[in-house]
């Protein structure tokens, strides 16, 4: 292909999920059904906090934003992911991978810091309920969520400054069926030992400060349910907060794994199962904890299916 200021490649084809003919279309209608699912969830969500106003509270505000991000990061994955099981070739050019990457780490990086200021509006909640609307005021919920994406920003253009470093000289099989970091180190033909190094800093810094800060939210929130004295008091904390507990140990558990490992020490074919953990399943299984699991969703849910069929 031909030359370009920053690689002697002007695309990659991607490999996709698997190289057996047999299961592309199988597979392109399960995601395409999971896509669906994760449409309907997450923009379900988003017009029932929008629609109700008695959602129009800090948790929800934070809800609202997670449903958008999950939507988002998704569909700048999985419509590509598509097009690799019905395409001979999934070719993808060096700027659409680069925009893909780019927003890939947007939105994943901001879901690890909205996850945080979430357990944050809990802990306020259940420990300072007195003080909650005062602390929890708009003007701290919007500082909050443009800390939230501003931390997105500096993780997208970290990592993807560090792969425009980098060379791809001649082969241009990427071994995968997004553009992620990953795979394209390793395709690249001058990566080092500084370029693994700043992905590992990255991705220690995004994933670590918002796991310290939820483990220290809800430490405090688990020492203010201990001093709850009635049994009916402490279920209802616990019911609380046990939806958001599962939603960031899916997110996090998956994203640690993938990338806080030893370099090499897992191959890139399995790399790829790994991925679909918080491309595909926690965008799809978040609405559905979130609103299973939550009486004033379903609430919402019955109110909004009672004036459309009421209409």
């Amino acid at each position: 292909m031909a030359a370009d200021n920053t690689s002697s490649v002007t695309g990659f084809i991607l490999a996709g999920l698997t190289d057996q003919p047999g299961l592309q279309l199988p597979l392109f209608f399960l995601f395409l059904g999971l896509y669906v699912i994760i449409m309907v969830g997450n923009l379900g969500l988003i017009t029932l906090i929008w629609l109700n106003t008695h959602l129009h509270i800090p948790m929800y505000f934070f809800l609202f934003n997670l449903s958008f991000i999950d939507f988002s990061y998704s569909s700048v994955i999985i419509p590509k992911m598509l097009m690799g099981f019905v395409s001979k070739k999934n070719i993808i050019s060096y700027t659409g991978c680069m925009t893909q990457l780019f927003f890939f780490c947007f939105f994943v990086v901001s879901e690890c810091f909205i996850l945080s200021a979430m357990s944050y509006d809990r802990y306020v909640a259940i420990s300072k309920p007195l003080l909650y609307t005062v602390t929890m005021s708009p003007q701290v919920c919007l500082f909050l969520l443009l800390g939230v994406y501003g931390m997105g920003i500096l993780g997208a253009i970290a990592h993807t400054g560090n792969i425009l470093f980098l060379s791809f000289c001649g082969e241009n099989l990427l071994n995968h069926y997004m553009c992620d970091i990953l795979p394209l180190l390793e395709l690249s033909c001058n990566s080092s030992y500084m370029n693994t190094l700043v992905v590992f800093t990255v991705v220690a810094i995004d994933i670590g400060v918002p796991i310290v800060t939820i483990f220290l939210s809800y430490g405090f929130i688990l020492s203010s349910i201990l001093h709850i004295s009635s049994t009916e008091g402490r279920s209802k904390a616990f019911s609380t907060c046990s939806s958001h507990i599962i939603a960031v140990s899916i997110f996090f558990g998956s994203g640690a794994f993938m990338y806080l490992k030893p370099p090499s020490s897992i191959p890139l074919d399995q790399d790829k199962i790994y991925t679909l953990f918080y491309t595909v399943v926690v965008p799809m299984l978040n609405p559905l904890i979130y609103s299973l699991r939550n009486k004033d969703v379903k609430l919402a849910m019955k109110k909004t299916l009672s004036r459309i069929t009421f209409s």
